[in-house]
């Protein structure tokens, strides 16, 4: 991790890459040797910004090129997990504790057959399909389940303009309400910003 972005608090910095097509589906991948699905993502390197980590990931881990996706939206801040204890490399300096993570919307505009897994050293990856939008909440692993939520709340309108689809019936409701408390607490946090935003403004034209 000695290129990584890791803060002061423990969050290595991170790009989630949610990968849609003109149906209005999103693409998981299938982790190599094991039975795990999740969207593509990747650390941010030091010299690298948000957007320049993304695509080199696109490359890397689903072999697309810039050219076969359009950007539609990204994030507007950061979305943070904690790993588990048992996840933790705490001999690992610095101690890395979570993610925080940009995520990015892109639209596949090249064939299906352009996905391809063997351009990393080691891929992440070995098969992939398309899949509902809420779907992916449900196939990640469990401590990412309510990033995954809160991206694709936040995203999910650049791709269904007039409406986001209904939240699966098969939900459990623990997972509802969790959500549900999660977008409450990011359109806080989100006003509060805007708000303080808007104060720095004012100070600065000294009205």
């Amino acid at each position: 991790m000695s290129n990584d972005h890791i803060d002061k608090e423990g969050f290595r910095a991170n790009v989630g890459i949610i990968i849609c097509n003109v149906e209005g589906k999103v693409m998981l991948a299938g982790r190599v040797g094991s039975k795990g699905w999740q969207f593509p993502q990747g650390g941010i390197m030091q010299d690298e910004s948000a957007e320049e980590a993304m695509y080199r990931e696109l490359h890397e881990e689903v072999g697309l090129g810039e050219s076969d996706v359009e950007l539609l939206a990204s994030t507007e801040d950061w979305i943070r997990y904690r790993l588990p204890d048992k996840f933790v490399r705490r001999n690992s300096l610095p101690l890395c504790i979570g993610q925080k993570q940009r995520w990015f919307l892109l639209r596949l505009i090249s064939p299906d057959d352009r996905f391809r897994f063997d351009l990393a050293e080691t891929p992440e990856f070995d098969r992939w399909r398309w899949v509902d939008f809420w779907r992916p909440v449900n196939e990640v692993i469990y401590f990412k389940r309510r990033v995954y939520a809160r991206a694709l709340h936040e995203l999910g309108s650049h791709l269904h303009p007039d409406g986001l689809p209904p939240r699966p019936r098969w939900w459990p409701k623990r997972w509802r309400t969790i959500f549900e408390k999660d977008l409450r607490q990011a359109e806080k946090c989100r006003l509060q910003s805007a708000s303080e935003s808007r104060l720095d403004d004012c100070k600065d034209d000294n009205c």
